[in-house]
């Protein structure tokens, strides 16, 4: 028996569920005395070291990161952390790597260590196939789950996130006013990965344009392996005006392959990166990027989380606009 289950049962939202645990006055009495006859008659324990009927909670979340050494992903974590410690709030940051039995396993173990929510920062963690966001959506019956930068619809389940689909579209559109030579490199098929190819593929449909199949590439390499893959394909005849990426460290593997290859950028090759991170400005010229604003992003996700606790009405998605940084590897933006 969980939140979940007494929400159902008493015909009310989970959110009204949590305002009566946390002794709310936002819940009429009626509702409340429901709420409390159906906890006892199925002998629903809250968890007593965390949001009670009256009690302190541990003031701790969860938070899952798949790799700690993805610069990103580590600055993620590090503006969640910083916003929840405005809310005196403190973390348990638990690094799974990209398998799902894993990063079950460690979710597990954060919910033993009794936190009051948690926070999956990045959007590998939503799936493709459903059944494997199957362990998210039991967790979301237990606590509030915040998801950074990917979008599940599931009960009690909230996400912070950039329109990765809508950028993508927007940047792709100015390029095919000139070429549709444009390839677009990716790292995972993440949510994120997923939707900013579906927003190349939407620009391409627009414009009543062919994508080949081949100018969309699946390729999780470091930069020099990046570099490398490219000069392959380029010495067996592919040509690219344009070469679109999901992330900074992709774009820079393909100027270090613009170099190899003696093309010159941008006048014979257009580079575009993702993230507007720290590696976009370490080439001479510096990489075009796009911004999806992740601290802002960040900071919805644990404003979320703490209206979620307190008991309001909290929408299950916060979208915002990622914005194109022009440098001077594109001269079509």
């Amino acid at each position: 028996m969980n939140i979940y289950d007494i929400s159902e049962k008493a015909g009310v939202s989970i959110a009204t569920v949590s305002r009566v645990l946390n002794g709310n006055s936002r819940v009429s009495e009626k509702t409340r005395q429901r709420i409390l006859a159906i906890m006892e008659e199925t002998g629903y324990q809250p968890n007593i070291f965390a949001r009670g009927l009256g009690l302190n909670t541990m003031n701790t979340v969860g938070i899952l990161c798949a790799d700690s050494s993805d610069a990103v992903l580590a600055s993620a974590v590090y503006h969640i952390e910083q916003e929840l410690h405005k809310y005196q709030y403190d973390a348990l940051l638990c690094c799974t790597g990209y398998d799902v039995g894993v990063k079950e396993k460690y979710l597990g173990l954060l919910l033993s260590k009794r936190v009051d929510a948690l926070i999956l920062a990045g959007s590998n963690f939503v799936e493709s196939d459903a059944e494997k966001n199957q362990y998210i959506i039991d967790a979301a019956k237990e606590v509030p789950v915040i998801i950074l930068n990917g979008y599940l619809d599931a009960p009690n389940v909230y996400c912070a996130l950039c329109d990765d689909a809508d950028i993508m579209q927007q940047v792709t559109e100015r390029f095919l006013k000139k070429t549709d030579r444009i390839l677009y490199l990716y790292r995972s098929l993440s949510y994120s990965g997923r939707k900013k190819a579906e927003g190349m593929k939407r620009a391409f449909a627009a414009a009543g344009q062919e994508l080949k199949p081949e100018n969309v590439v699946l390729y999780n390499g470091a930069i020099d392996e990046t570099k490398q893959m490219l000069l392959e394909r380029y010495e067996q005849g592919a040509r690219w005006d344009v070469i679109l990426t999901s992330d900074d460290e992709l774009a820079v593997g393909a100027y270090k392959f613009s170099r190899a290859a003696g093309l010159k950028v941008p006048e014979e090759l257009q580079i575009v990166g993702y993230n507007n991170s720290k590696p976009s400005i370490c080439c001479e010229p510096e990489i075009s990027s796009v911004d999806n604003h992740l601290e802002y992003s960040s900071q919805n996700a644990v404003s979320m989380l703490m209206r979620v606790l307190s008991g309001e009405q909290v929408p299950s998605r916060i979208t915002v606009s990622g914005d194109i940084i022009v440098r001077g590897t594109t001269v079509d933006l």
